[in-house]
């Protein structure tokens, strides 16, 4: 059973879905900071002057707290866009390896001669 569980944990997919799971999460930070510390400030320093806050995620209507949900649909946004931009260069580069050189055009009258004659011989 020891060694099964081995050959499980072991296999391709399932030590790549956990290098995934942990750069993601590393991502998020990056993104979460990018959103607090970078966009917000830029972008939504005005209106969140205008509303005396100091955070997005402190935007709220009585008790509902649309500001935290404001905050993690731009990050989601964000993520999306750059996962977007990563496979589109993806698919590029192997659309670049997959374009093999053309095959070639329809042998020419001379080339048809010629391949009449060899099997002419060969009969």
């Amino acid at each position: 059973m020891i060694k099964e569980f081995k050959e499980f944990v072991m296999r391709g997919n399932v030590v790549d879905l956990a290098i995934g799971v942990v750069i993601g999460g590393a991502f998020g930070k990056i993104v979460s900071s990018l959103i607090d510390d970078v966009i917000t400030p830029l972008l939504l320093k005005p209106a969140l002057d205008a509303a005396n806050l100091n955070n997005i995620a402190d935007l709220k209507w009585g008790a509902v707290k649309y500001g935290s949900f404001l905050s993690n649909v731009i990050s989601f946004v964000i993520v999306a866009f750059v996962l977007f931009l990563i496979i589109k260069g993806m698919n590029a580069a192997k659309k670049k390896e997959a374009e093999a050189p053309a095959a070639p055009a329809e042998p020419s009258a001379q080339e048809k001669l010629l391949m009449e004659i060899r099997d002419s011989l060969k009969k």
